[in-house]
């Protein structure tokens, strides 16, 4: 099956659009389900099916991962009777790109995407008391830089999640494209949550999000994922590390030390490339002066006349432990935060002690918008 996969995978382009051409063209009342422009959403398929492939024989990882896709794919307004579409269209495009194609790969696949489809079915079921989505009013909208914007959304319903999770959102001014985005505060009372966006070349949610949307405007949000595998029951002092927008969900997680008791040491590091890029500048400040046991750093690589630390912010890091005995939290863009990890490790933290997420168009497809997200 890899080895198949791997043969439509090599054709590029052609497997994706070969794949929704067959899929539209056999069941046009799936059309509906995905944007008017597919550049954005074409190869999210075959993205995703390489996470499946990649784990086919590690169920007790795979499982969970299907069960969050199907109890996700709810917002499309995905149903049961979707999957054996999908599925035929899937097959059909896998014999397209495969000279080798048999009857015993076909059994193969057939079994293995009814085992996927089952269990996302069965965990979008489980969810059925539950709303595909949740309505937000736009209640705030500050342009904290050129291509950054801080939103404060304010949920119709009620939006349960938890510090470092991450929720997907829709604006009618791109209809059907869904991006994550880690609110920057945990779960409060009033249900409020803060959303960091920063407008991405060719991307589309994110450049409406900074340069269009505005207050008064209605979202949609998706339910939460862990992607950061945040864990709230853990005692142990933090080291959050933090690149551009990836500020966000380790600022949530400072908020929720704030909120539970006893507090914990937590070192906050934010590198940026220019002084100027620091576009949460004020509020940082504010949480340091409030909350005696943050400390916040920020790193500057590439300005010359700033007066903050100099340096890429792994080797600030790095220069400025021991964090042997910490929990540690990375997110950024996918240098910053491979660079960091791997400093980390060097410096004796152990890897089971380290989650990370990545804030960039990187592995495993386009989304060029807001994270690396299948």
């Amino acid at each position: 099956m890899r080895a198949n996969f791997a043969k439509a995978a090599a054709a590029g382009d052609e497997a994706p659009l070969w794949f929704y051409a067959h899929l539209f063209l056999a069941h046009p009342e799936t059309r509906q389900m995905f944007p008017v422009s597919m550049a954005h959403q074409r190869d999210r398929l075959f993205a995703a099916l390489g996470e499946v492939v990649a784990r086919v024989d590690d169920l007790d990882s795979l499982v969970p991962i299907l069960q969050q896709l199907g109890r996700d794919h709810r917002k499309f307004g995905t149903v049961a009777e979707h999957y054996p579409a999908v599925g035929a269209s899937l097959l059909a495009t896998l014999e397209h790109f495969d000279d080798d194609w048999d009857d015993a790969l076909a059994a193969d696949w057939t079994a293995a995407y009814e085992l996927v489809a089952s269990v996302m079915v069965e965990a979008a079921d489980e969810m059925a008391d539950q709303p595909p989505w949740w309505e937000a009013e736009v209640v705030a909208h500050e342009r904290r830089t050129v291509d950054t914007a801080v939103l404060r959304l304010r949920p119709v319903v009620p939006l349960p999640y938890r510090p470092g999770e991450s929720i997907s959102l829709e604006t009618e001014r791109r209809p059907r494209l869904w991006r994550y985005y880690s609110p920057a505060n945990a779960h409060r009372p009033d249900g409020e949550l803060e959303i960091h966006a920063r407008a991405r070349p060719g991307g589309p949610v994110s450049t409406a999000l900074v340069r269009q949307v505005d207050v008064g405007d209605v979202l949609r949000l998706g339910p939460p994922v862990d992607h950061l595998r945040f864990d709230p029951e853990s005692d142990r002092d933090l080291l959050l590390v933090a690149g551009g927008t990836g500020l966000a969900p380790l600022k949530a997680i400072v908020d929720h030390v704030a909120r539970t008791a006893p507090p914990r040491r937590v070192d906050l590091f934010v590198g940026v490339r220019l002084e100027d890029d620091l576009y949460d500048r004020a509020d940082l400040a504010r949480l340091e002066r409030e909350h005696p046991w943050l400390t916040v750093t920020v790193a500057v690589s590439e300005d010359e006349h700033s007066q903050l630390t100099h340096g890429n912010v792994g080797d600030v890091v790095a220069r400025s432990g021991p964090w042997g005995s910490r929990e540690a939290y990375v997110a950024g863009p996918p240098a910053m935060v491979d660079d960091t990890v791997e400093r980390l490790l060097q410096h004796g933290l152990p890897r089971d002690r380290i989650r990370t997420e990545v804030f960039a168009p990187s592995r495993p497809g386009p989304d060029v918008d807001g994270k690396v997200t299948t």
